[in-house]
């Protein structure tokens, strides 16, 4: 850990300068309380840095929680081994099953509803909850939204673990709903702090301040949108459980869960004070919490327990963070380096994924690392199915 300044502290032994100079923009808000912790998987972010954890005293930021309000993941581990999943063989069946269920790329969403309870449920769930009319307003389809996986670094995983168990894993947010109340929000507080002649050193800095109608109604919806993207993970996992019971010949068990935001904001005490506290591309580490910090495509991703560092705000990683954005990736990399990088991974191949080789993320065994002092790693997952949007 390096203390960078009196109110900025970073676990990032890879960390640009100009990643640096936004953190420490963060931290100088006059809000911030006690410090703001910046992980080590840091990387530019709008606004605010992606892999950061920012605790703050009577407003929130709300570009400072992201735009894919309660993004994070979702794992289960299955009674299945390698040993079953040799037997079956055709992994590439597996992976068109996968990506037959379940709606993938940004915009793509499911045409019907899925004709099961557990949906109906999770829909009513949801329609019942503060916030279902302002998502109604901004985005009437929501409904269509939930289980559908979406672009860029999300995705559907098939993995193995160092005893050969296999697991599920899977990485999605709030979609488009939530991407549409999150900016809905951005705006206002940009308004809000214009209207007040309030000065900025980023416009996306904007805040809410608490105990206005403003705050309070960001509040209802970032909840709704929190809850749209545990129930949308849910949903997925349903559907990709019931892919590979039907792929192997028999239904899966649930052996273990592990599920956990890193998009979100919370109430919480550190340091003597309750903060709203927002870890924005991070997950909760307090002592003995499990977590999941994936690494990029073609790497490793890791069952961790949070060990509790005050310090660090309960905090850890929530995956590898991006080194080169994704035009530069795109131009950096070929193809040829994609398609090496994957060998030995079930997935479509395309050139459509370059921008995800692993090399334009840092690596993750540096970033984990990096955490040694946040988590411990209980599980090593490699995968062996790997699905994602275009």
């Amino acid at each position: 850990m390096q203390q960078i300044s009196k109110r900025l502290m970073s676990w990032a032994s890879i960390l640009e300068p100009n990643v640096q100079e936004q953190a420490e923009r963060t931290a100088a808000m006059p809000f911030i309380y006690p410090h703001l912790a910046l992980m080590p998987d840091a990387h530019l972010g709008k606004g605010s840095t992606i892999g950061s954890v920012i605790p703050t005293l009577g407003a929130i930021m709300p570009a400072a929680v992201g735009v894919d309000i309660g993004c994070g993941m979702m794992a289960v581990r299955t009674q299945f081994t390698a040993a079953d999943m040799r037997a079956r063989g055709d992994l590439a069946g597996l992976r068109v099953a996968i990506e037959n269920a379940i709606p993938l790329s940004a915009g793509k969403y499911n045409e019907t509803f899925r004709k099961a309870p557990e949906t109906a449920a999770r829909i009513a769930e949801l329609e019942a909850a503060g916030g279902a009319e302002a998502a109604e307003q901004i985005a009437p389809n929501w409904r269509l939204q939930l289980g559908s996986l979406g672009s860029g670094n999300h995705f559907i995983e098939v993995s193995l673990d160092e005893q050969d168990r296999v697991w599920l894993f899977l990485h999605s947010g709030s979609r488009g709903v939530g991407n549409r109340l999150a900016t809905k929000h951005i705006k206002t507080a940009v308004a809000q702090c214009k209207k007040w002649w309030i000065s900025l050193p980023d416009p996306d800095l904007a805040y809410l301040v608490e105990d206005t109608d403003e705050f309070e109604a960001y509040i209802r919806d970032l909840r709704w949108a929190q809850h749209f993207a545990a129930l949308n993970r849910q949903e997925m996992m349903d559907r990709v459980a019931a892919c590979l019971g039907r792929w192997i010949g028999r239904p899966v068990q649930r052996e273990q869960t592990v599920a956990c935001h890193h998009n979100y904001s919370e109430r919480e005490k550190h340091f003597g004070k309750r903060v709203w506290l927002s870890r924005k591309g991070a997950i909760d580490a307090t002592k003995g919490t499990l977590g999941l910090i994936p690494g990029s495509m073609g790497t490793a991703s890791y069952v961790v327990a949070g060990k509790g560092n005050r310090l660090a705000l309960n905090s850890s990683p929530h995956g590898a963070g991006r080194a080169y954005g994704r035009r530069a990736a795109e131009r950096t990399f070929t193809r040829a380096q994609l398609d090496a990088a994957m060998k030995g991974i079930e997935w479509r191949h395309t050139g459509a994924f370059l921008d995800e080789i692993p090399a334009a993320y840092k690596p993750i065994g540096q970033v984990m690392a990096d955490a040694a002092d946040l988590v411990e790693v209980r599980h090593t997952l490699r995968q062996i199915v790997n699905v994602k949007g275009e």
